[in-house]
């Protein structure tokens, strides 16, 4: 699966999704694109998921018109030492996850 990861998710991440293509939007030129440029040009070069910490993507854009499913990493942070631990959650939504779809993945409350 094509995996796009927004600037504001720390850019090692991207490492810890084995078995998927998972690049940066920094990585692609696309910095500093409004969301709904950035979720056309996805489609356009064949991304399928687009991961973000971004809890407010959802109700920005009309993401089941996009065709991209968006994967919603809900953390204390977007420090890496926050979002890694939701990694084994990532992926498992990731696994069902479907164009049109929002998926927000968290950990345990503390």
């Amino acid at each position: 699966m094509r995996l796009l990861l927004d600037e504001c998710v720390p850019k090692r991440l991207r490492n810890h999704f084995p078995g998927h293509d998972a690049r940066t939007v920094r990585q692609k030129g696309w910095g500093s694109k409004k969301n709904g440029e950035l979720l056309a040009l996805m489609v356009a070069d064949g991304f399928e998921v687009f991961v973000t910490v971004d809890q407010n993507l959802q109700y920005q854009q009309n993401i089941t018109a996009a065709g991209v499913a968006v994967l919603v990493l809900v953390a204390p942070s977007n420090r890496i030492a926050d979002v890694l631990p939701l990694i084994p959650a990532a992926q498992t939504a990731l696994a069902a996850i479907r164009p049109g779809d929002v998926v927000e993945v968290s950990g345990p409350v503390p």
